[in-house]
C-alpha cells in the first residue's frame, strides 16, 4: 500500500499553529538548515522528522520578509510527497513551486523544479509532458553553465529512456549522472542512479551491449556498499527485485523466485515499519517532549492570544489526527492481511498453472523430438532410393542431356539430405541430447580436413580461400573434434554461400596460453553480401535469414548459424559478429582446450589405414539384410557394379540362418526390420562368428549411441543415403582390416 494514509498527518502538521519560535539571529540560515535536515531525513526514510523540519521551514518562509524562499520549501514538500509515492499531491506542490519561482525569477531553483516535475510525471506515465519539462531544466542548466545541477537532468532523462525501453540511451545518461553525483558527494543520488543502471542492464539486449549482467552485478554491489553504510533500506530492498531479474536471465529460476519473494515481503514490511515509526513518534515521550518544547518556546506569543482557545484547537487537531491515524492503521492492517491472504492464494494458483504449463511444454518438446526423429527416418528411406537410382543411372553412360538432368537430380537430393541433417541436428540440440566429448585430437589436421572438403565449393564461386594458422598452438588438444568441424563447416559454408568472386579468410590463433590449457581464437571473414544491423539481432535464431530476397536468391533454411550458436553455448563459448551490408561479415569465437600429453588422437574405435587393391571387392560375397524391396534392389545393383556376389534376406532371423550356413566376406545390416532388429541379429551372429565384418547400413542416426553399436558387434556405420565413395571405402576397410576392428 502506498503512503496515502500519511496525508491527514502531513496536513495536520502543515496547518498546525505550532512551530519553533526560537530566538534566531538569521532566519534565512535557519530556513536553509531546516531544508537540509529535511532532505537528510528523507534520504534515511525518516518521514516523521522530514515532516517536522519542512513544517517549520514552511512557517518561517510564509512570513512576508522571506516569501522569496517559500518556492524552495514547496519544492522540498513536493519531493516528500514524491518519496511517499503520493504523486497527485507532489504535482500540486511542484506546480506551486514553479509558479512562485517564475514570479521571483530564480532560474537556478526553477531548473530544479522543472526537473523534479519531469521525474514525477514519469512515475505517472505522462512521458511527453515529462520530456518537455526535463528539456526546460536542461535549457536553464545550460544557460547558467551549471554542470553540477545538469546531473539532475541526466538522471531524469535516464529514467525517461528506461520507461520507454531505450536501454542503451538510459545507461549512457545514468552513467553520466552517477559519475557527477559521486564527484559532488551526493551518496543517495549516486546509489539511486546505480540502482536504475542495474535495472536497465538486466533488460538491455546482450547482442548490442556486451556483458550487461556482469556490469549490473557490479553496480548492485556499489548500491549495497553505499546503502549499508548510510542506512538506505529502501534501496537494499529494491536491489532484491533487480537481483531476481538477473537470475531469470541466467535461468536460475529457483533463486530468482526467492529474491522476488524477499522483495515483496520486505517491501511490505518496510512500509509497515515506517507507519509504526510515525505512530510511535506521535505517541512516545520524545514526541510529546518536542511538542511541550514548542509550546514553551512560544509562550511569549501565546500570552498575547487566548490560551484556552489555542490549546483547545491544538488538542482538537492532535486528537483528530491520532484517532484518524489509528483508525486508518487498523483498517490498513486488516486490508493488508486480506490482500496477503488473497495474494498467497493467487500465487499458489499461479504456481499450479506454471507447473502444468511446464509439464505440457515438456510433453510437447518430447512429442516434437519424437516426431522429428521419425519424420527424418521416413524421409531418409525414399531419399536413399532417389540418390541410389541417380548414382546408378549416372554410371550407365547416359546421354549428355540426360546427364545434365541427372546431375540436377543428384544436387537436389544432396540439398534435401543436408536439410534433413540440419533439422535433426537442431532437434538434438534443443532436446539437450548433444554431449561434448573430451578426447585428444590433432587440431590443425582437423581444420585442414574441413578446408580441403570445402575447397571445391569455394572455387566453384570463384572465391579465394585464405588460411592463417598459428603454428605456436599445440598439436594435440583435448576436446570434441567433430563439434569444431561442424561449427567451422557451417560458418565457412555460410561465407561461401554469400560470397562470389571474393575472398574468405579462416584464422586460427592463440588467444591465451597457460601451462596446461590454451584458449584458441577462431575467425571466419568474407567479402560477401554482409548483414544489415536490424537483421544481426535475429540472424542466429532458427529458420532466420537476411531477408526474403536472400532466401529466394540463395535458398537454405537458416539453420546453420543457429546450430553454431547452440553448439558453442554447450561448449561454454559464444559467437560474435561484425558485418556491414555490401562489404562482408566476420564471425569469431574462442574455445578453451586442455593441452594433451599424448601425441595423437585416441578416440575409439581407431580407424586403421589399410592399403587395399583396386579390385579387392571383386567376387567378394556380401549378405544384404534389408526389408525394403526397392532398397534391396538399389544396394544390390550398386555392389554388383563392383563385381561383388550378393545375397539378400528380408529380416534378422534369416540373416542369422544364412551366416550359419554360408561364408560371407561382409554383411550390410539394416537396423529396423520385422521380427528381430539388426542389433539383435548382430549380437546372435557374434555368438558363433567373431570375424565376419558387419556394417550398419541404416536410415536412422546413431551417432549419440555409436559406442553401443560397436559393443553389439558392428564394425562400421554407413548412414542412408550414402556417398558412393565413402560407401565403398568403408566396405574395403572392413574387408581388409577386419582383424583390427572386430571387438
Amino acid at each position: 500500500m502506498k503512503y496515502k494514509i500519511l496525508l491527514p498527518l502531513i496536513w495536520c502538521f502543515f496547518i498546525s499553529v505550532s512551530s519553533y519560535s526560537l530566538q534566531i539571529k538569521d532566519t534565512i540560515v535557519t530556513i536553509k538548515q531546516l531544508q537540509f535536515s529535511a532532505k537528510k531525513a528523507l534520504e534515511n526514510e525518516n518521514f516523521m522528522e522530514a515532516i517536522k523540519y519542512l513544517n517549520d521551514a514552511n512557517k518561517l518562509a510564509s512570513l512576508p520578509k522571506y516569501k522569496s524562499y517559500k518556492p524552495d520549501v514547496e519544492l522540498h514538500i513536493a519531493e516528500l510527497f514524491y518519496k511517499l509515492e503520493y504523486f497527485d499531491k507532489a504535482i500540486e506542490e511542484v506546480e506551486k513551486a514553479i509558479s512562485n519561482q517564475e514570479m521571483y525569477n530564480n532560474y537556478y531553483k526553477l531548473g530544479n523544479a522543472y526537473n523534479l516535475y519531469g521525474i514525477i510525471l514519469i512515475s505517472q506515465g505522462k512521458i511527453k509532458k515529462a520530456e518537455k519539462f526535463l528539456n526546460k531544466s536542461d535549457s536553464i542548466y545550460t544557460a547558467l553553465e551549471d554542470t553540477d545541477s545538469k546531473a539532475n537532468y541526466y538522471y531524469g532523462i535516464g529514467l525517461l529512456q528506461l520507461y520507454r525501453g531505450n536501454y542503451n540511451e538510459c545507461i549512457t545518461n545514468l552513467k553520466i549522472a552517477a559519475k557527477s553525483f559521486k564527484t559532488q558527494k551526493r551518496p543517495f543520488e549516486e546509489a539511486l542512479a546505480y540502482t536504475n543502471l542495474a535495472d536497465a542492464l538486466t533488460l538491455v539486449d546482450s547482442l548490442s551491449y556486451p556483458n550487461p549482467l556482469l556490469e549490473a552485478k557490479n553496480f548492485l554491489q556499489k548500491v549495497t556498499n553505499i546503502s549499508t553504510k548510510r542506512g538506505y533500506s529502501k534501496l537494499l530492498v529494491e536491489k532484491r527485485r533487480i537481483n531476481s531479474q538477473i537470475y531469470i536471465a541466467e535461468k536460475k529460476n529457483a533463486i530468482a523466485e526467492q529474491e522476488f519473494r524477499y522483495y515483496i515481503r520486505h517491501k511490505d514490511s518496510l512500509h509497515q515499519i515506517h507507519l509504526k515509526a510515525i505512530e510511535k513518534g506521535l505517541q512516545g515521550e520524545s514526541a510529546i517532549g518536542d511538542l511541550n518544547q514548542i509550546i514553551a518556546n512560544q509562550q511569549d506569543d501565546l500570552r498575547k492570544q487566548d490560551k484556552s482557545l489555542f490549546f483547545g484547537k491544538l488538542t482538537g487537531w492532535l486528537s483528530i489526527a491520532l484517532i484518524l491515524i489509528l483508525s486508518l492503521l487498523t483498517l490498513s492492517l486488516y486490508k493488508n492481511n486480506n490482500l496477503r491472504a488473497k495474494a498467497n492464494e493467487l500465487l499458489q494458483d499461479k504456481n499450479t498453472e506454471l507447473q502444468e504449463a511446464k509439464e505440457n511444454a515438456e510433453r510437447a518438446s518430447q512429442a516434437k523430438a519424437q516426431f522429428l526423429s521419425t519424420i527424418t527416418h521416413e524421409l531418409r528411406t525414399p531419399m536413399y532410393t532417389v540418390t541410389g537410382l541417380t548414382h546408378l543411372l549416372l554410371e550407365e553412360d547416359p546421354k549428355p542431356e540426360q546427364k545434365e538432368h541427372l546431375n540436377s537430380l543428384k544436387f537436389s537430393g544432396e540439398y534435401l539430405l543436408s536439410l534433413i541433417n540440419n533439422i535433426l541436428d537442431l532437434n538434438k540440440l534443443e532436446a539437450n541430447k548433444v554431449e561434448i566429448e573430451k578426447v585428444p585430437f590433432n587440431l590443425k589436421k582437423r581444420i585442414d580436413g574441413v578446408l580441403i572438403a570445402l575447397k571445391k565449393s569455394s572455387e566453384a564461386k570463384n572465391n579465394t580461400l585464405h588460411y592463417e594458422y598459428d603454428n605456436s598452438l599445440p598439436n594435440i588438444v583435448m576436446g570434441d573434434s567433430l563439434k569444431i568441424s561442424q561449427i567451422l563447416i557451417n560458418l565457412i559454408s555460410n561465407s561461401i554461400k554469400f560470397t562470389e568472386n571474393g575472398d574468405i579468410w579462416v584464422r586460427v590463433k592463440t588467444a591465451e596460453k597457460l601451462p596446461k590449457k590454451v584458449i584458441v581464437h577462431f575467425e571466419v571473414e568474407d567479402t560477401g553480401d554482409g548483414i544489415s544491423k536490424k537483421k544481426q539481432n535475429t540472424i542466429f535464431e532458427s529458420f532466420s535469414q537476411g531477408s526474403l530476397q536472400i532466401n529466394r536468391k540463395y535458398g537454405g533454411t537458416g539453420l546453420g548459424l543457429s546450430i553454431v550458436k547452440n553448439l558453442l553455448e554447450i561448449m561454454g563459448s559464444q559467437i560474435f559478429l561484425e558485418s556491414k551490408l555490401g562489404e562482408g561479415s566476420k564471425f569469431w569465437f574462442t574455445i578453451s582446450y586442455d593441452i594433451s600429453e599424448t601425441t595423437g588422437d585416441s578416440k575409439k574405435p581407431e580407424k586403421i589405414d589399410v592399403v587395399v587393391e583396386s579390385d579387392i571387392l571383386e567376387n567378394k560375397k556380401v549378405l544384404i539384410v534389408e526389408d525394403n524391396k526397392i532398397n534391396q534392389m538399389i544396394t544390390k545393383k550398386i555392389l554388383e557394379k563392383k563385381n561383388m556376389v550378393c545375397a539378400v534376406v528380408d529380416n534378422g532371423m534369416d540373416a542369422v540362418k544364412q551366416v550359419k550356413e554360408n561364408d560371407f566376406d561382409v554383411i550390410l545390416m539394416d537396423i529396423h526390420m520385422p521380427g528381430i532388429s539388426g542389433i539383435e541379429a548382430t549380437k546372435q551372429i557374434r555368438e558363433f562368428n567373431k570375424t565376419v565384418p558387419i556394417i550398419a547400413l541404416t536410415a536412422i542416426t546413431i551417432e549419440e549411441n555409436l559406442e553401443d553399436f560397436y559393443k553389439a558387434g558392428f564394425n562400421e556405420f554407413i548412414p542412408k543415403p550414402f556417398n558412393a565413395e565413402d560407401f565403398f571405402e568403408k566396405i574395403k576397410r572392413a574387408i581388409s582390416g577386419n582383424e583390427f576392428l572386430i571387438r
